[in-house]
């Protein structure tokens, strides 16, 4: 996968994650804290596959998150600055 040209530029293709790791990262992130459900879960992440801001498929660019761990937090929200997806 390749860079964007407006995507962030200290991000190179080493910054991929697998997905078990992936879900490691969700699974310590929601450890004692409110997860959403998984409806919730994949209007969401539906939210973030279809935005044109989402990096390496993983990536947020508007805050650096990893998606699939912000959007399984409860409390989270959309971090868009023009118009947040959820």
């Amino acid at each position: 996968m390749q860079q964007r040209a407006n995507g962030c530029k200290g991000c190179r293709e080493s910054v991929q994650i697998t997905p078990d790791k992936l879900q490691r990262l969700v699974d310590i992130a929601t450890r004692g804290r409110a997860a959403a459900t998984d409806e919730l879960y994949a209007q969401r992440m539906a939210h973030c596959g279809r935005c044109p801001d989402l990096q390496y498929e993983t990536t947020c660019r508007y805050c650096g998150c990893l998606v699939a761990v912000k959007a399984r937090l409860l409390d989270s929200v959309c971090p868009c600055p023009l118009f947040p997806k959820w």
